[in-house]
């Protein structure tokens, strides 16, 4: 047992222009919450955090309205919109040192809230970290299914220690989340990051629903920008990568040099050619264009890492 008192819970929610949901999230939080006490795995003085992430809306009406009837709920609102891993990092410094548990969920219900029972289980046999992991695709169109997995694949290729499946509905004792609030980078990759924590971990499996309401907050151009934002953050490999190019085309380059050489001296035979010489240019010159874009990238996040600027703002507080 991680402690002989009930543990207080606090659910971390991020939330961006979820008016559509928000008021179907909040009643069945509430009614998993108040099941929770009464099996006593969380104390009375739990609480969920709705985190606007400058919503647009009427998410932080319906959040501060829900928060003058019902008990458990509270909120913080972001001056502008910061991304949902802004948002979560955000709910997760306000609860750290507030809570004996953390659990993060998105507030699209799309995440099984009832895993949550699973996961204080998990935690009373003495886990400090529960990872909510999907039991399958079969919701997601072939495209999404497919890239999802290839995604996962790679960034396990490149020797990033992430779940496959896992998105960020995750538990945390009060002691990981502050070993996790240690990491003070800006390019945050919170479900890769997670694992370097440590301590004892588990995962529980739940099944994943359509969305209730409303509309995804991640079309194709956010996802890519998180894919990448995710291997860049975390792996070195696509450095690497531009050196292992660069030693195989200096490698062709050099059969090649040694193939101009016999044909124009030895078997006489060479004829001037506007695609040898063109081709094997445009090929180097894609590759050298690759190679400045991959260093910048990582030059990018260097500049954002040392100017050290402030994350988000938090606007206001309902507590």
């Amino acid at each position: 047992m991680n402690s002989i008192k009930t543990p207080r819970l606090a659910v971390v929610v991020p939330c961006f222009n979820e008016e559509a949901v928000l008021p179907e999230t909040i009643k069945r939080f509430s009614a998993i919450f108040q099941d929770l006490i009464s099996k006593k795995l969380i104390s009375q003085d739990s609480y969920i955090l709705f985190v606007d992430d400058g919503s647009v809306d009427r998410t932080w009406e319906i959040i501060k309205e829900s928060a003058k009837e019902n008990p458990f709920v509270k909120g913080i609102k972001l001056s502008k919109n910061q991304g949902h891993q802004n948002a979560l990092l955000a709910g997760m410094r306000e609860v750290a040192n507030r809570c004996d548990v953390m659990i993060s969920i998105d507030a699209d219900l799309q995440q099984d809230p009832e895993a949550m029972e699973e996961m204080l289980k998990k935690y009373q046999e003495g886990y400090e970290v529960v990872l909510g992991v999907r039991d399958s695709r079969d919701t997601d169109s072939f495209f999404k299914k497919f890239t999802a997995q290839a995604y996962y694949k790679v960034m396990q290729l490149m020797g990033v220690d992430i779940e496959t499946n896992h998105a960020d509905y995750r538990l945390l004792s009060n002691r990981a989340l502050n070993y996790f609030l240690e990491f003070r980078e800006k390019n945050i990759f919170i479900r890769g990051m997670v694992k370097l924590v440590g301590l004892k971990s588990t995962k529980v499996i739940f099944k994943n629903a359509d969305r209730f309401a409303g509309e995804s907050k991640y079309p194709l151009k956010k996802m890519l920008q998180f894919a990448w934002n995710g291997i860049t953050s975390f792996s070195l490999m696509p450095l690497k990568i531009i050196t292992v190019v660069g030693f195989l085309i200096f490698f062709v380059s050099l059969i090649l040099s040694f193939y101009v050489f016999y044909s124009v001296f030895i078997s006489k035979s060479a004829v001037p050619g506007w695609a040898s010489t063109v081709l094997p240019m445009y090929f180097l010159s894609g590759i050298e264009l690759l190679a400045l874009g991959i260093i910048g990238e990582y030059i990018g996040k260097i500049y954002v890492e040392v100017k050290d600027r402030p994350l988000y703002f938090i606007e206001e507080r309902i507590d």
